[in-house]
């Protein structure tokens, strides 16, 4: 069969709803300055569906600051791969910020943190090694874990338990092969807001030989005292062995890191991450404005302090008024409802289009049948006015979905995606 043609019959999961959802339910355009409120459709929405945890996207600081770094360099230099002639002294110092500021020795800048994560998994293990991951890692770390061409073990979602088994598992078949063991978990799942058990699976280490890699990337910057992720939440920052953070995030910028305090594991890092060695340099603009937002992180307590405040309004009012948000320990606001496949389309039409919220929608299979999931991301920047309407609008929904009200064709509503 000609692969185009095989394409055609299966678009994928996702790609089978474009001709209805494209513009619209996927695929959307969010535009304007990135804030509490911005365009969709031409209308102003409260917009729900950004990671810009600190409200440092669009904050005139940062934009000052990209804006000079790149009226000063452009966005070209440096050329080349690290490895080869884009190395700069501004790289090196924000690695060195970065590595304090997570109380690690060492760090190394990667580009991205999807494409970092896939190829840190590729670089650390080989075919003697053995990966224990969560089950419910995020794409790249499964992505990563297809590289690996050694034996793998899942334990179920923050199952500690199944979690030692596991490990017992892969100690058995490394003392065969002789490879070693990486755990992977991740800090705050961002999905459903909850945390890795970090405490618990660190206390693993009395008793099994493994070494212990952390995705946490909507941690840092949110959790801890200081903002210095899960880690520091737990107080187990100094037992993880390999801290990744991007800055996709708290930081709303380009680009990820990996700290560690073995700085020779760092160097072995530099100089075996393919993604890394053939990949052009971040560029120092970039590199300039993450500087700028690691510094605000770091001095200016308000916007983490802001960020919380808006988390337990939202959080708390929505609970008040009988929703369940599931086991979110952190920033992220899932809200579960019950309802169809149909019946989420609706919903996520009526909050756009009457209520002028936009929200994340997130179905079966990220959660089962029946259920429907309205991911929710308070940032620093809304309002009370924001959550206050928020909160009467899905109070809105939920009465609707309980009473049947929204119609059981499936896309019944196709709106107008003007556009596209």
């Amino acid at each position: 069969m000609d692969i185009f043609e095989k394409l055609h019959r299966n678009m994928g999961a996702l790609g089978q709803h474009s001709a209805t959802a494209h513009g619209y339910y996927l695929f959307p355009r969010l535009e304007g300055p990135i804030s509490n409120r911005m365009l969709f459709n031409g209308k102003e929405r409260i917009v729900w569906s950004i990671n810009n945890y600190l409200g440092l996207a669009n904050h005139p600081d940062v934009r000052e600051a990209d804006a000079s770094a790149a009226r000063d360099y452009g966005l070209a230099y440096p050329m080349g791969a690290r490895a080869m002639s884009g190395q700069t002294t501004y790289h090196e110092k924000l690695e060195q910020e970065l590595a304090s500021f997570v109380q690690k020795k060492s760090c190394y800048l990667l580009n991205y943190g999807y494409q970092g994560i896939v190829s840190i998994i590729d670089a650390l293990t080989d075919r003697n090694d053995v990966i224990v991951y969560d089950s419910e890692s995020h794409a790249c770390i499964m992505d990563g874990m297809r590289l690996h061409i050694g034996k793998r073990f899942v334990f179920p979602h923050n199952d500690i338990d199944n979690c030692e088994k596991q490990l017992q598992r892969a100690t058995r078949l490394t003392e065969k092969t002789g490879g070693g063991i990486l755990l992977i978990t991740e800090g705050v799942f961002g999905m459903a807001g909850d945390l890795g058990r970090l405490d618990k699976i660190v206390a693993l280490k009395q008793k099994y030989n493994f070494r212990l890699l952390v995705d946490d990337a909507h941690g840092f910057g949110t959790m801890g005292e200081e903002g210095r992720g899960a880690g520091e939440h737990y107080g187990v920052q100094d037992q993880i062995d390999l801290y990744f953070g991007t800055f996709a995030k708290a930081m709303a910028g380009i680009g990820a890191f990996i700290a560690c305090d073995d700085s020779q594991i760092i160097t072995y890092l530099m100089y075996n991450m393919r993604s890394q060695i053939f990949a052009k340099s971040l560029p120092v603009a970039m590199v300039i404005g993450a500087l700028k937002r690691l510094e605000m992180i770091r001095t200016q307590p308000e916007h983490k302090q802001k960020l919380w405040d808006n988390v337990h309004k939202l959080q708390n009012g929505l609970r008040e008024n009988g929703f369940d948000l599931g086991k979110t320990e952190s920033c992220v606001t899932p809200v579960f409802l019950k309802g169809t496949l149909e019946e989420s389309t609706q919903v996520t039409h009526d909050l756009r289009e009457n209520h002028n919220i936009f929200a994340s929608l997130v179905v079966y299979p990220v959660v089962p049948k029946g259920i429907i999931m309205l991911r929710l991301i308070p940032t620093a920047v809304h309002t009370d006015e924001d959550i206050r309407l928020t909160i009467q609008a899905f109070a809105s929904i939920k009465r609707k979905l309980d009473n049947k009200e929204y119609p059981q064709d499936q896309f019944a509503i196709v709106p107008d995606k003007k556009g596209v």
